[in-house]
């Protein structure tokens, strides 16, 4: 029995040693592994005293001291094989994914895959504010812009914006807010520009991509960054005022997402110039469509493949995606067809090309940029996804939010206004909610891109993200209006909003895309500390020896995994606790912090799994890296208003907004990473579970007391409401418009609410006449009875006439809407 009780203590004894050993070696194997390995042999030695344990103990530990300590032996034992198994499991990265993964930059994103993200390093970031100039420009000429617009108006009847709305857009310089003051623009920060789109947004969707496309994804940007002296020179100034329209055509007809695939071809040859001089050029043939100020376009920016058949630049005929600039007077152009975006009137449409000729000269950036094209767009595109549609939805939100928020307490069924019934709370908490988390992440990734950031990876979160709660918000109010948000009409600015979210969902990248294949897929290899330079050195894409670049990533990633596997066991077991906090941080959101934590070392562990079990073939699982980004996207949104409610100093107005958001995201991650672990099945899927969740503690969905006490907050004035919709386009307070009438309509309700009660409890006990009286017989009742008085009674019948207006819905006669409707196609003509 000693003799059995020793060898169980020896190999007990062999196990801790493997288990430190490993431990310590990944956290610096040139200290710790001889520190371990000397341990593990007294250890050996100790359990079972004798020649035997000793000699045993010598050889275990030796052995894996000289593969581990020894680089030439161990990259030959161990390193060897395991970099041809990478190099046959792993997909070769193509030139259009290496310049996707490149492009840009990470930021936070990084660190949430390290597992151990370092919170000072958020919060220390500048708030992102606005200069002196940007508000003078917003306080006048967007607040005349605006002043100018009506939505109904623009998309059902004009189906343009109005000649004096073009003509302040011109003068103003609208389209140069990202250029710079010496080539006659604004010279925005990208927190300036996304403010005046917004702002736009909150009063016409239409007019807000008009001024948004130039500044986010017309040619100025890539003429800015790329182009030559003599482009920027010439172009830029005409850009910043107007006097050329640009567009940007990229989308083919089978060729959307997938640009890689472009059909339009240009080709080397001589032509001539404006002037008659014969200079070498391309012969372009293009076909683009879905191009947002094509029909109104003077200067088309165009991608297409070029190649060169005749070798006059070169022996390579297949040179690559290139851009140039295009005239949209030069032969063979064909541009003025519109699409109808769901019925939204901003200029969109198809661009032709057959047979133009271009200099040479006229590639954006000169003929050194031929065949950049595809980096140059990743670039491009990399910062517009986090500035012009983040602020599109946003305004959907605030204006869905404002709107509802008003007519919630405005209607009434039983008696009673409809914000009382708390089937309407949840839907307007959440709608509250969702707006703050947008304004949040929209803000602090604002002051990321004015710091120099350019994350590709938290542009495509927000993108996806942004647009996707931009459906929900707008969803949730027309379900709180009921009926009257689904009839169009002026009085319905809903109606109108309800358009955009599909449209922003689906372009530039639709979020189907952007969700399974770019968040998590690029995520992985671009933000992972290790798993790039792992590829790069299987590729050989590294300077010197790639067997020792794979050695030296290979170790780290070998103690990334170790480190985060054994904190998500720790910190799933404390639930966060033993996690660093920042200090200051409010006692009740240190939890948060920890959870955080928490969520950020199990996604990094999980991800690890997930490339180590499907490898190459993890790119072709779309649901199962979707749900990755849907996790990896809580994560970064949540980290988001936890900075933004930082930056405000945690103001307790803003305390059940801010734990809705943070609340929302946490349990969203639970159920990305739940819904994983069953999809995933296996051991994998077990040590998903174990990992994420090791002793079966849940994150609850946002309690219905914070949703009822949020819906509460909004629906009256005050200060939440007034900051949930900071940043809009407010209508004269006296005006008709239907926001000004809904907000004068829930001002007064407020004011009469006990008088209402009280008269209609008066009606319940049969001192107003018949039961069925109309509400203004109601009211010369009460007051003839003197239930009420003079002042009183003036009062309540001004209310209710508030009241009515506020929750009339448009009425057309037949002939009305066929004229309507005839309009509308006669501007599509």
């Amino acid at each position: 029995m000693e003799t059995y009780l020793a060898e169980q203590s020896l190999w007990w004894a062999l196990l801790i040693f493997l288990l430190l050993g490993s431990v310590l070696f990944s956290i610096n194997r040139w200290v710790w592994a001889p520190l371990s390995l000397a341990a593990a042999a007294g250890l050996v030695h100790f359990a079972n005293p004798g020649p035997l344990s000793l000699g045993i103990a010598v050889v275990l530990v030796l052995l894996p001291a000289l593969v581990a300590l020894l680089g030439p032996l161990r990259r030959l034992l161990l390193v060897r094989p395991v970099m041809a198994f990478y190099r046959r499991a792993m997909p070769e990265i193509s030139e259009t994914e290496r310049a996707a993964l490149e492009a840009g930059s990470t930021w936070w994103d990084a660190e949430l895959f390290t597992g151990r993200p370092d919170w000072h390093s958020l919060l220390r970031y500048t708030p992102a504010k606005l200069s002196e100039e940007e508000q003078a420009f917003l306080d006048g000429p967007v607040e005349a812009l605006c002043a100018l617009l009506d939505d109904y108006q623009i998309d059902n009847v004009d189906r343009d914006l109005p000649p004096e709305a073009w003509e302040l857009i011109r003068k103003e310089r609208f389209f140069g807010m990202v250029i710079p003051k010496e080539y006659g623009g604004l010279g925005f920060s990208q927190y300036g520009h996304a403010a005046v789109v917004m702002k736009i947004a909150t009063r016409s969707i239409s007019a807000a991509l008009t001024v948004m496309i130039p500044n986010s994804v017309g040619p100025a940007k890539l003429l800015l960054k790329y182009g030559s002296t003599s482009q920027k020179q010439h172009y830029i100034p005409r850009l910043a005022r107007a006097e050329e329209i640009p567009c940007f055509a990229l989308t083919s007809n089978d060729a959307g997402s997938d640009a890689g695939s472009l059909q339009d071809s240009g080709v080397i040859c001589r032509g001539k110039n404006d002037d008659g001089e014969e200079v070498l050029g391309i012969r372009l043939n293009f076909d683009k469509r879905y191009i947002t100020l094509g029909p109104v376009a003077t200067l088309l920016g165009v991608a297409f493949r070029l190649y060169d058949p005749e070798g006059l630049l070169g022996d390579n005929k297949d040179l690559g995606i290139t851009l140039a600039l295009v005239p949209a007077t030069a032969a063979g152009v064909e541009t003025g067809q519109r699409h109808d975006p769901n019925q939204m009137s901003f200029m969109n449409g198809p661009v032709r090309g057959k047979d133009v000729f271009v200099p040479l000269a006229n590639v954006i950036g000169g003929r050194e940029f031929v065949g950049r094209g595809w980096r140059m767009l990743m670039e491009s595109l990399t910062d517009g996804r986090a500035i012009s549609l983040p602020a599109l939805s946003t305004a959907t939100a605030k204006s869905s939010l404002r709107l509802a928020s008003a007519y919630a307490r405005v209607r009434e069924q039983f008696g009673v206004a409809i914000a009382e019934f708390e089937g309407i709370q949840e839907k307007l908490g959440r709608l509250a909610g969702n707006t703050y988390a947008m304004d949040a992440a929209r803000l602090v990734t604002l002051a990321a891109l004015d710091e120099g950031h350019k994350p590709s990876v938290i542009s495509a979160i927000m993108k996806y993200n942004m647009t996707e709660r931009a459906r929900e918000a707008v969803n949730d109010a027309v379900e709180i209006h009921g009926g009257a948000g689904v009839c169009l009409g002026p009085r319905n600015p809903l109606g109108q909003l309800q358009r955009f979210p599909a449209i922003g969902i689906t372009v530039e990248g639709h979020n189907i895309l952007t969700r399974t294949l770019i968040t998590f897929g690029q995520g992985a290899i671009r933000c992972h500390p290790h798993l790039l330079d792992e590829l790069n050195a299987v590729q050989g894409q590294v300077a010197g020896d790639p067997l020792k670049a794979f050695d030296q990533a290979f170790s780290g990633h070998l103690a990334h995994g170790i480190r985060n596997g054994l904190r998500a066991i720790l910190l799933g077991i404390s639930d966060g606790r033993f996690s660093k906090v920042p200090g200051g941080t409010p006692r009740e959101l240190k939890r948060i912090y920890r959870r955080l934590n928490r969520a950020s070392a199990s996604f990094a562990i999980i991800s690890d799994l997930l490339l180590l079990s499907y490898r190459g073939e993890l790119k072709r699982k779309e649901q199962l890296s979707g749900r990755m980004a849907d996790a990896l996207s809580q994560l970064y949104l949540a980290s988001a208003v936890l900075k933004h409610g930082h930056d405000r100093g945690y103001p307790e107005a803003e305390r059940d907004a801010m734990l809705w958001s943070l609340e929302d995201s946490l349990h969203r991650i639970h159920v990305a990473f739940e819904t994983l672990s069953h999809n995933v099945g296996g051991p994998i899927g077990w040590f998903i579970r174990r990992l994420a969740f090791p002793v079966g503690r849940r994150w609850r969905s946002v309690a219905d007391e914070r949703q009822r006490s949020l819906a509460a907050q909004v629906s009256r004035p005050g200060e939440v409401r007034d900051t949930l919709s900071q940043g809009m386009y407010l209508p004269d307070a006296d005006g008709d418009e239907r926001m000004a009438v809904l907000d004068r309509a829930l001002a007064l309700m407020l004011e009469t609410g006990k008088l209402r009660r009280k008269l209609r409890k008066a009606a319940r006990k049969g001192q107003l006449g018949e039961p069925g009286a109309d509400y203004e017989t109601m009211i010369k009742t009460a007051l003839a009875k003197e239930l009420i008085t003079a002042e009183e009674a003036e009062l309540l019948e001004r209310t209710e006439q508030a009241r009515r207006e506020a929750i009339r819905v448009d009425e057309f006669d037949s002939l009305g809407l066929m004229r309507e409707e005839g309009s509308r196609v006669a501007g599509m003509g």
